[in-house]
């Protein structure tokens, strides 16, 4: 028997602790070549090897407390095995079961269990750091003195979200071990080819945090390594980088092969294989005998078949269009809370009434962290949250770095350890450099792995400020779209509270739109005490039977304004939700009037009035009388200028509009 290549320190780990590590790093192996053999049968689709880096997932994750979230990437096999996922129901998630994880609606490790305190990947590899951010922050704030481990590769280390991710987490000092893995490659570009500098512990103090590297094919260096950091960060939380050096054996996946690999490179690390090297030792060491080596694979092997067989036997998925649609939310019956009936209310500005919303939820729920930049001592841009920090403190109200990606990864990460988030975007445009987070991280959750995302993302939206292209955007047709988000849009003060304190109620993601022109320009009663408006109601904000106008926001006061100029007694609904929007109501209204004019200031192509126009041509074109007209606002970016800005806005051809639909 030759000697192994690695250097392994058995410290004063016991023989029981080294077997244990032997048995764990030999389970992935054995697993990954028997997924080969039934690859190359084709009774599996596609498969991403991790032979050759088992080290890095068995030795960090047993190093971890079985209650600290781990969140791993696509050669990190070795975490699901050493938390002891069962491998029937693994292996089921793999071929797309309905025994699966995701029940057969995602597959490889896209997937979480919170009960083995796993949250796996998304396919953009970066999003997970953040979200091992806010898992991380949920546990400083509550001061459990735990710690959460993210993975990263070598190429998925050039996104953005690794950086964003590292720098929140250095800035809040929060108790995250970022594992880079290098491989030296991404699929099949090489390192020098992803980035100058030497090695990623160069990174580390640019962000203000330690950063150490370990040998990633030797399982013991990893173990000791994590353990030692995980136990001190436990009492001094803070983030750490750790760099793994490794090396993949096989292709970014089976269909990529390794050709574009020197056969030079691939040689020398064959000889530190990771399983080899440490059963290597574990012989010479006289830990274990080969009798026990050979028992240990053969009962390894027996539990990988038993496994397969269940997955075998498990049912396909049986499609159901209804039950596919109830599973893009966490199920939610809202307890609606009245606004009080007796007596005048006060009037109260738009922006008010949001603040006021704002802070009776925070005080009736005290897990609800509020995260936005310049929201603490400054209040926010609009000073929404001015006072907040002295009636809750910093660590509900905080600061963030320009960091929206981050920040909404950090949302998801809270809802995992069972608390709320509020994300400020500081206006609605920057919300562009969170947008991956919000329509396939939080939109996806639930339906991918039963995770809800308990997040509401705040949008001070629109124009009629002279603000040009970049804060004057009305966007919320791109989120309209997204199974899995609802969309609220109040036009009033009463309903701009009624509907925040729903939206922290609800336990799916909310984006809340505000129109930033209203908040000090529009008042309106508004109870004191606290109370819900429902999210997915309609409201009849004037009665007629000229016609109808079914809008939201800035767009119902433009549609009150133009039918008192011009005498049209019309039905004016405000949607008030754009998602799910009342289509009741929008029905109900088309066969009272039979003439309906959409309003929008978004613009017009791909805005939501082409939706509910193709809505009504499907359900209510027996009751129309007149064409289904659209008013929105024109097809270009929004002008600076205040001339070319009104231009923009829809408010004149409205007016067109009304007077042909009633004249036709």
């Amino acid at each position: 028997m030759s000697a192994p290549t690695l250097a392994f320190d058995r410290k004063d780990y016991s023989n029981d602790l080294l077997k244990h590590l032997y048995r764990e790093l030999l389970r992935p192996r054995l697993i990954e070549e028997k997924m080969l053999i039934l690859l190359r049968q084709g009774k599996i689709s596609k498969w991403f090897s991790g032979i050759g880096q088992e080290a890095i997932s068995v030795g960090s994750t047993l190093a971890l407390r079985p209650d600290e979230y781990i969140l791993p990437l696509h050669r990190n096999l070795g975490v699901f095995t050493s938390r002891q996922v069962p491998l029937g129901r693994l292996f089921a998630q793999w071929q797309g079961k309905a025994t699966g994880y995701t029940k057969g609606r995602d597959r490889s490790f896209h997937f979480g269990t919170n009960e083995h305190h796993i949250v796996g990947m998304i396919s953009h590899l970066g999003p997970q750091l953040a979200v091992a951010g806010g898992i991380a922050l949920a546990d400083l704030l509550d001061e459990t003195h735990r710690v959460t481990l993210t993975y990263s590769g070598d190429g998925g280390a050039s996104e953005g979200d690794f950086h964003e991710a590292l720098n929140v987490a250095a800035v809040w000092q929060l108790p995250v071990i970022f594992v880079v893995e290098n491989n030296g490659y991404g699929l099949s570009t090489p390192s020098n080819e992803q980035f100058r500098f030497k090695s990623f512990v160069d990174k580390g103090p640019a962000y203000g945090m330690e950063a150490v590297q370990v040998d990633g094919n030797n399982v013991l260096a990893v173990y000791d390594l994590i353990k030692t950091l995980a136990d001190d960060l436990r009492q001094r939380p803070r983030p750490v980088l750790v760099e793994a050096l490794t090396f993949r054996m096989r292709g970014h996946e089976e269909a990529s092969g390794t050709k574009y690999v020197p056969a030079e490179l691939m040689q020398e690390w064959a000889t530190k294989d990771p399983v080899e090297n440490y059963e290597k030792w574990l012989l010479a060491e006289g830990i274990i005998s080969e009798t026990a080596r050979i028992q240990m694979r053969e009962s390894i092997k027996a539990e990988i078949e038993k496994g397969w067989q269940e997955t075998e036997a498990a049912p396909a998925p049986v499609a159901n269009a209804q039950t596919e649609l109830a599973d893009m939310y966490q199920p939610f019956e809202a307890p609606l809370t009245a606004a009080p009936a007796d007596g005048p209310a006060p009037e109260k500005r738009y922006v008010d009434a949001i603040q006021e919303g704002l802070r009776q939820s925070m005080e009736r729920y005290p897990e609800l962290v509020l995260m936005g930049q310049d929201i603490a001592e400054y209040g926010g841009v609009f000073k929404i949250t001015e006072g907040f920090v002295q009636q809750f403190g910093k660590g509900r109200v905080r600061n963030t770095p320009l960091c929206e990606s981050a920040i909404v990864g950090a949302g998801l990460g809270l809802s995992i350890r069972g608390k709320k988030a509020m994300v400020e975007m500081q206006f609605a445009d920057f919300v562009t450099c969170g947008f991956n987070q919000i329509v396939n991280n939080l939109a996806k959750s639930h339906y991918r792995w039963g995770q809800n995302a308990d997040v509401v993302v705040r949008m001070p939206t629109g124009a009629g400020t002279a603000a040009g292209p970049f804060h004057s955007q009305s966007n919320e047709a791109w989120f309209t779209h997204v199974p899995g988000l609802k969309v609220v849009y109040p036009s009033n003060p009463h309903d701009a509270k009624g509907l925040l304190c729903a939206a922290f109620e609800d336990p799916n993601p909310v984006m809340f739109f505000e129109h930033k022109l209203l908040y000090r320009s529009l008042s309106g009663p508004v109870p004191e005490a606290y109370y819900t408006t429902p999210i997915g109601q309609a409201a009849l904000v004037a009665e007629g039977n000229d016609l109808s106008i079914i809008t939201y926001g800035l767009g119902v006061h433009w549609a009150l304004a133009a039918c008192q100029e011009m005498g049209i007694k019309a039905d004016i609904l405000d949607l008030r939700t754009l998602l799910p929007w009342d289509t009741e109501a929008v029905a109900r209204t088309t066969r009272k009037t039979g003439r309906v004019l959409i309003l929008h200031e978004d613009t017009l192509t791909g805005g939501l009035g082409g939706e509910i126009a193709a809505w009504l041509a499907e359900h209510c074109f027996s009751h129309l009388d007149a064409p289904v007209r659209r008013v929105a606002a024109l097809d270009t970016a929004v002008p600076f200028a205040p001339q070319l800005e009104a231009d923009f806005l829809p408010q004149q051809r409205l007016r067109e509009q009304l007077r042909a639909l009633r004249e036709y």
